[in-house]
């Protein structure tokens, strides 16, 4: 995208995730209404996105359209995103300039009425694309890490926090305000069930 321009090329996928989305949303609706958006240059559905030949069609597109940014609405982020990342980067597209928005969880599997899913699936892939338009291009890196961690507050639960994280091999740093660590419990007389001394 050029930043002085603003222009984008921005593919949009609509996936029918078998009957899962298309038995209740109207892809080619979708489709049809994505195309018609700010810098959208292709809009296509599928049957399995996620799929090697959906992922194909992703890639071919980034180079054929020269895409610059891909829109994917199918199911939850959170069992196909990385897959989508992996295709735009292989397709030769910064990973990072992919946006998923998720039609199955959010439209087909809430919603009884066509209608109002469909209707919803249009704002969530207008929704996307805006979103994708502003993304910028990130790159991995790597750093190294202190296993060490910072646990506050010395009451019972910060404690055994503490002891938890020193057995996993981290150093650990308890802060506690009071002069002496145990909170509410160190006040206490006794404890119930054993009425063990408290302390």
């Amino acid at each position: 995208m050029s930043l002085r321009t603003g222009k984008a090329r921005i593919g949009v996928y609509v996936c029918h995730c078998g009957t899962n989305i298309a038995g209740i949303v109207d892809v080619e609706r979708v489709v049809n209404f994505a195309a018609q958006l700010d810098d959208v240059v292709v809009a296509r559905h599928y049957t399995y996105m996620c799929s090697d030949p959906g992922q194909a069609l992703i890639k071919e597109d980034i180079k054929d359209q020269n895409l610059d940014r891909v829109v994917v609405a199918s199911c939850s982020p959170l069992m196909h995103e990385a897959t989508f990342r992996r295709a735009c980067s292989e397709g030769a597209l910064n990973p990072f300039l992919f946006q998923m928005t998720n039609i199955r969880e959010q439209c087909s599997w809430v919603c009884d009425d066509r209608e109002a899913a469909t209707r919803k699936a249009e704002s969530l892939v207008a929704a996307a694309v805006q979103r994708v338009h502003w993304q910028l291009p990130l790159e991995t890196r790597q750093a190294s890490v202190k296993q060490s961690a910072l646990v506050v507050g010395g009451g019972i639960a910060g404690i055994e926090a503490a002891l938890r994280l020193a057995d996993s091999g981290k150093r650990v740093y308890l802060v506690e305000k009071e002069p002496s660590i145990g909170g509410h419990m160190s006040r206490l007389y006794k404890t119930f069930p054993t009425l063990d001394c408290a302390a």
